[in-house]
């Protein structure tokens, strides 16, 4: 059942490829001529990238680089930190992280747009008249697709599978009609056709691979979306029915070509996946993958929300508003600035490129980019953790990077025809995190430096301050010192709460903490408390619902009635001496201001909540 529904989430994006990948190597930016060698040497391409990208890096040996079941460039970066400690090159490998973190914003902006517009376009080929209705139509279902998000996908996810399974046994089925009747295209399974390809057209053969790699982008929702259904679950339903379909589509593709008179041939492949079936099922299969691209891109679009609060949790990117769409599944997430700042990129590359053969042309460098990526971190993964022999790690790394390489300089080719978009959006979003995580952490540094000791505190608060009944809560973002909520609450009110509880979430370097491991408590006397409450990266910070669990180790149970929560909001001035260019400290503080408040964030009641300004120096 976890295999079933894979198919239904997970593969969506891998799953519509044969629609315009196959298209896009003879008649795209780079045509080639559709004839018999060219063909064949196309299909082993997709063939040998498929099995040694998908098949074997992805699958066979990423997804055993699980993070307590997690999977992902930011989840892969925790295990690896956190299994090697602190190295001279450990801050390269988290920029590396983060950066393919960037890039798959770039890759959920322009997913959408390519799948369904692609889909879309299969109308021209049932009545080319229908032409100017294709942008119209696609705008249209993008429109509705992002209106929906708010609903979650709990209740439309139960059907995704099942049109999956009969989208990927449709295809799959028209391509061995089609391998029927010209067999011989199941010779390009012989990788020497390949080999081929490049020694007699050479360098058109390297730009061919800008559009071969569309074949396998989505490689990475299967290691990302791996806590979703596990490592099992996710190769039986691979290499059991997803890629069997999807490679004897792409040879049916082949063998209908090869069928063909030359001048037959070169109409044919402007469009051959919808031509692969008769006339009278191909509205129907229009109709299907249109179906199929619209999972597709909701699959990245709920990707892009996981990422957003993975990236969240470790502290990339500033508080957003997060809301459960599922009581039972607390994965099943909607963040409303992502959603909506996806909308207006996704509609404006539609309304800009107009066609997914000019998408095509921005679609690739960004998924290579997090594959080469990867690969860095597959290195580190074999050599540093895994200890693999060096005889045995040397030749995989190097085929990877040769492999992953070659697709990456393919498609930088394409840079000038639309290529730079998701590497704008991979930069900025890029420069986003990194300024955020380097001025939280100025920020810690600052308030650790002038903070007062909690010892001293407690004993001159004894007799400075009236005790009043009720617990207070001081949200503090150090283990150490004393929050400055509670510095100028003593200040300007001059009372201390009976029980007084400085509180610090902690966000742990893996997907989940269990309950025995949440909290941490020291009793500092005279009713103060200093507490560390512990989530894993991929668990809600919900502290209301933790305060429940606590029995006697706060000196009793908290009532939410008699509990007031303090928070600190500060306002940044630039220092003499500034921790980071003042551009970025200037971007940091616009992230500060508008980030979601910590009553939100974790999920404080909204009529127990104080806030107390203060300005700090970064």
């Amino acid at each position: 059942m976890l295999a079933f529904g894979a198919i239904g989430i997970v593969f969506g994006d891998i799953g519509t490829s044969p629609i315009y990948a196959f298209r896009e190597t003879f008649a795209g930016h780079h045509p080639l001529t559709p004839d018999r060698e060219h063909i064949f040497g196309v299909v082993s391409l997709i063939f040998w990238s498929m099995t040694l990208v998908v098949g074997v890096q992805y699958v066979s040996i990423l997804m055993r680089a699980d993070n307590k079941g997690q999977g992902g460039s930011l989840a892969l970066v925790a295990l690896i930190s956190r299994s090697i400690g602190r190295t001279s090159y450990g801050w390269l490998l988290i920029l590396l992280g983060v950066f393919a973190t960037a890039l798959f914003y770039g890759d959920s902006m322009i997913t959408p747009a390519i799948s369904v517009l692609s889909a879309v376009e299969g109308l021209t080929v049932v009545n080319p008249g229908l032409q100017p209705l294709v942008l119209p139509i696609a705008v249209g279902l993008l429109v509705f697709l992002f209106f929906i998000q708010s609903r979650g996908t709990a209740k439309i996810g139960t059907l995704f599978a099942p049109i999956m399974v009969l989208y990927f046994a449709t295809i799959a089925v028209l391509g061995v009609y089609q391998i029927v009747f010209n067999p011989e295209i199941l010779l390009a399974l012989n990788p020497w056709y390949a080999v081929r390809f490049f020694i007699n057209d050479g360098w058109f053969a390297f730009l061919a691979l800008g559009s071969v790699v569309l074949a396998v982008t989505g490689a990475e929702a299967l290691y990302s979306d791996m806590g979703h259904f596990g490592r099992g679950p996710l190769r039986l339903s691979w290499f059991a029915f997803v890629m069997p379909a999807l490679l004897i589509n792409y040879f049916g593709q082949g063998a209908m070509i090869i069928g063909m008179s030359p001048e037959v041939a070169a109409e044919t492949i402007k469009n051959p996946f919808f031509l692969l079936a008769p006339d009278v099922l191909r509205l129907p299969l229009v109709l299907l993958a249109t179906c199929a691209t619209f999972i597709a891109s909701q699959a990245v679009i709920s990707g892009a929300f996981s990422i957003t609060h993975q990236a969240i949790q470790l502290g990339y990117i500033p508080r957003l508003s997060i809301k459960h769409t599922s009581a039972s599944e607390s994965g099943q997430i909607y963040i409303p600035l992502i959603n909506w700042v996806l909308m207006v990129a996704v509609l404006l590359l539609v309304l800009t490129f107009q066609s997914s053969s000019n998408l095509a042309a921005a679609y690739g460098i960004a998924v290579t980019g997090a594959m080469l990526i990867d690969t860095c971190l597959m290195a580190v993964l074999l050599i540093a953790m895994w200890k693999w022999k060096l005889w045995m790690a040397v030749p995989v790394i190097v085929t990877f990077v040769v492999v992953d390489g070659a697709y990456f300089l393919a498609n930088a080719t394409k840079i000038p025809d639309g290529g730079w978009f998701p590497l704008v959006i991979g930069a900025f979003t890029f420069t986003l995190l990194t300024t955020w995580a380097r001025g939280r952490k100025l920020m810690r540094e600052t308030m650790i430096e002038s903070a007062l000791p909690i010892e001293v505190f407690v004993k001159s608060a004894q007799g400075s301050a009236t005790r009043v009944k009720g617990t207070a809560i001081f949200m503090a973002s150090a283990t150490t010192g004393v929050p400055t909520a509670l510095l100028h609450n003593m200040k300007h009110n001059k009372v201390i709460h009976e029980r007084v509880v400085i509180l610090t979430v902690q966000i742990m370097e893996v997907p989940y903490v269990t309950d025995a491991n949440r909290f941490q408590v020291e009793d500092l006397g005279h009713g103060f408390y200093r507490m560390v409450l512990r989530y894993g990266f991929m668990q809600s910070t919900d502290v209301p619902a933790a305060l429940k669990d606590v029995k006697e180790l706060c000196g009793g149970k908290f009532e939410m009635l008699q509990t007031s929560f303090f928070l600190s909001r500060q306002t940044l001035l630039t220092a003499e001496r500034p921790g980071m260019p003042v551009w970025r400290e200037k971007i940091f503080a616009w992230m500060l201001r508008n980030s979601a408040s910590p009553m939100e964030f974790f999920n404080l009641p909204s009529n127990r909540v104080v806030e107390l300004g203060s300005q700090l120096e970064i």
